[in-house]
């Protein structure tokens, strides 16, 4: 999607701080840290949201870079979230996993 911000993260039109990437995925940290840590994962591909990614494997692969992601950096204890539509708190409309660590995390979440 052309106008889409994470598209352009993936593309490297727009510059981030990467810390994982393959062929169908980025890894890279939130400008807007939620945690310590903070660290969005997303497909190249464009996908709304999790209700239009339709492909398994790639989900898979996503999952499989949150892994990958959280052995690198040392993370032994972590949150991950998909936020899917406005209200359960989507701001950017490309699918994304956030991965939330080096804090307490409460709960319910919010």
């Amino acid at each position: 999607m052309e106008d889409c911000i994470f598209c352009k993260i993936a593309s490297k039109e727009i510059p981030a701080k990467l810390v994982y990437e393959s062929e169908n995925v980025v890894g890279f940290r939130d400008i807007n840290p939620q945690a310590p840590t903070h660290i969005l994962v997303v497909p190249k591909k464009h996908f709304a949201s999790l209700n239009e990614l339709d492909d398994i494997s790639l989900m898979g692969e996503l999952l499989n870079a949150v892994k990958k992601i959280t052995k690198k950096l040392e993370i032994q204890e972590y949150r991950t979230v998909i936020n899917t539509g406005k209200s359960a708190g989507q701001e950017v409309f490309h699918i994304h996993i956030h991965i939330l660590a080096g804090r307490d995390m409460k709960w319910p979440p919010g």
